[in-house]
């Protein structure tokens, strides 16, 4: 009896002393079982909200490398006059009406014409600047606009050119052709610094006008005539003559 007495005391103890180990552990358990809760919780909604997630890797934007920018800038046309001529030649005035084309009559900026003084064909210049004054006027310029002046040649026998010059306002960017870094080096997976540039330049080219860049212009009326006819045709669920005929596509 003591013998299996003194055995029920030991696994007693034993199962007292494992008891007491497990409630132990379960009680280290329970504070780190808040933190695993809340990793999980941010692993979870981080899975669920992955489109705002900021990517990092290209921080920069070519647009932002490169921005397109509206200032005014001189317009400048040099054409070259021979000693040897006289008044305007029919390829100088197809390259000044391209010149004068690009003119704002309605901000009306002066057109500056200078000739050479001292040149070889000095004479010759002025008589071709006074027939690109009256091109001008002709294509809209006011004459109270156009400023005839005069510079020094750089040597008597050089026959320098006529200069025309004016102001306008300008859509541009910065010049092409920055290369501060080796683009080879792309650990950080970044634009290299002129990526983008001539394309803004070529976007910057092509507008025509400026200030639509600044802000919305205005509408205009509507036609109220057309407007019907393409509800009419809308309703009746027909096709116009117009679209049928430059169509590509036989109905």
């Amino acid at each position: 009896m003591s013998g299996e007495t003194g055995m029920s005391k030991t696994g007693f103890q034993m199962g007292t002393t494992a008891s007491a180990k497990r409630s132990t552990g379960m009680t280290r358990l329970k504070p780190a079982l808040p933190a695993l809760v809340v990793i999980a919780t941010a692993l979870l909604a981080g899975c669920a909200n992955r489109d705002s997630v900021v990517v990092g890797s290209i921080p920069d934007d070519y647009r932002t490398n490169h921005p397109i920018m509206i200032s005014e800038k001189d317009q400048k046309l040099d054409l070259p006059v021979a000693a040897s001529t006289k008044g305007m030649t029919q390829s100088q005035r197809q390259v000044l009406l391209g010149f004068y084309d690009a003119y704002d009559t309605s901000a009306a900026p002066v057109l500056t014409i200078a000739t050479p003084s001292g040149s070889a064909n000095e004479l010759a210049a002025r008589s071709a600047a006074r027939d690109f004054a009256k091109l001008a006027t002709a294509n809209g310029i006011r004459r109270d606009r156009i400023a005839m002046v005069s510079y020094q040649a750089t040597s008597l026998e050089t026959s320098a050119p006529v200069r025309l010059v004016y102001t306008s306002i300008r859509a541009h960017t910065d010049k092409c052709g920055r290369w501060p870094e080796d683009i080879t080096e792309t650990t950080e997976n970044k634009h290299y610094a002129n990526f983008g540039c001539s394309y803004q330049n070529n976007l910057a080219a092509q507008i025509a006008n400026p200030a639509d860049l600044l802000g919305p212009r205005k509408r205009t009326t509507i036609d109220a005539e057309n407007r019907s006819e393409v509800i009419d045709a809308y309703r009746k669920r027909g096709i116009p003559d117009e679209f049928i005929r430059t169509s590509e596509v036989e109905y």
